[in-house]
């Protein structure tokens, strides 16, 4: 795979704020203060044309945004299930204030006072990378708000710090970030989230990130993505795992090279340090009830490789199973073959209660 230089692309300035980036539905935004500051936290919030009683919250990773939950949330809706979509506060539409100070526990709330605002009492939490590192600190929080928690690639299942990975200052991260742009963006995708396997399609969520970068706004992402790049190493959840009081099922794609801070390890550190796939075993044995389902043939991001996957005809079975079907019957551990028909009836699973 050929290096490629920010010159083989047309980069848009798409603003701090995605200003100029289309999103699949209407934006609203909910209004709060972040310490001193004012801010708002953009989400949209679509219903499905036939309910079925059940709503699922998305919650992106740290280098994707609520827009990149599009093909799941359409298989969602075209289920029944009603979906609210967050951008997280330092991410994507919503603001950036520069004296923030980020935190999963301010997410959470954030993401519960927005619930509330729409009328929300109970919901699917599902996160993916970061965001299931936040819907582990929001289902610890907020256990009563969750009917159950879906993580798919999550950070945060091992306490990297603990592992060895070095504090990094802050002015330091930001450092790395200013000199971030489309190509090594790209790059750092292609070699941990896609096995070094591109498809154009991926390009625009890069352009998306990388969009933000170029506004002339004296680095407001770049100085949101370093603070929340502090905040994934310096507050672990992986030592209250057995206070979970909601099902859990873990979805993990089997070629996700993620370790989060191996970059600012050492040498002889990195090649000790395990990716998620490696870890998920042990942490789910740490919760008092969680499922592992595995994805041999993707990597970090399984909703944006294997779109076919969800298609419609995988989620029928999302709707309450009856006790006397053999496909429904709970299993510890469902491994993904493929991801074809079997993989499509596993998947599914996620979206059922564990026994």
């Amino acid at each position: 795979m050929p290096h490629i230089s920010v010159q083989d692309i047309k980069l848009e300035d798409f603003g701090s704020n995605l200003e100029r980036f289309p999103y699949p539905w209407k934006v609203e935004s909910m209004d709060l203060k972040l310490g001193a500051e004012e801010a708002a936290m953009a989400y949209m919030d679509v219903l499905p044309d036939k309910p079925n009683g059940h709503a699922v919250v998305l919650l992106h990773g740290k280098n994707f945004c609520g827009a990149t939950w599009e093909d799941t949330a359409r298989t969602l809706l075209s289920a029944g299930y009603r979906v609210l979509i967050p951008d997280q506060l330092g991410f994507c539409k919503s603001s950036k204030p520069a004296s923030a100070q980020y935190s999963f526990a301010m997410m959470a709330d954030a993401t519960h006072r927005l619930m509330e605002k729409v009328g929300l009492e109970k919901a699917i939490v599902l996160g993916h990378s970061t965001g299931g590192m936040l819907g582990l600190r929001f289902a610890l929080m907020f256990p009563q708000s969750v009917e159950r928690l879906v993580l798919v690639n999550p950070l945060g299942l091992v306490d990297r710090m603990a592992e060895g990975v070095p504090y990094i200052p802050l002015e330091k991260l930001l450092a790395a970030e200013r000199v971030k742009g489309y190509a090594e963006m790209r790059q750092y995708q292609l070699d941990t989230y896609y096995h070094g396997d591109w498809n154009p399609r991926y390009d625009r969520w890069v352009k998306m990130l990388a969009g933000q970068y170029a506004a002339a706004d004296q680095d407001a992402a770049e100085l949101a993505q370093a603070k929340t790049s502090e905040m994934i190493l310096t507050q672990p959840v992986s030592y209250e795992f057995g206070n979970l009081k909601v099902p859990v099922t873990l979805m993990i794609g089997m070629r996700d090279t993620t370790v989060f801070g191996k970059g600012q390890a050492p040498a002889e550190l990195r090649a000790k340090l395990k990716p998620i796939p490696q870890v998920a075993v042990q942490a789910a044995a740490a919760m008092p009830s969680a499922r592992i389902i595995e994805f041999p043939d993707y990597g970090h991001s399984p909703q944006v490789e294997g779109r076919k996957c969800l298609a419609r005809s995988c989620w029928k079975p999302c709707r309450r199973p009856r006790p006397d079907d053999p496909q429904t019957l709970q299993r510890p551990s469902a491994r993904v073959p493929g991801i074809g028909r079997q993989a499509s009836l596993r998947v599914s699973d996620a979206f059922q209660r564990s026994s």
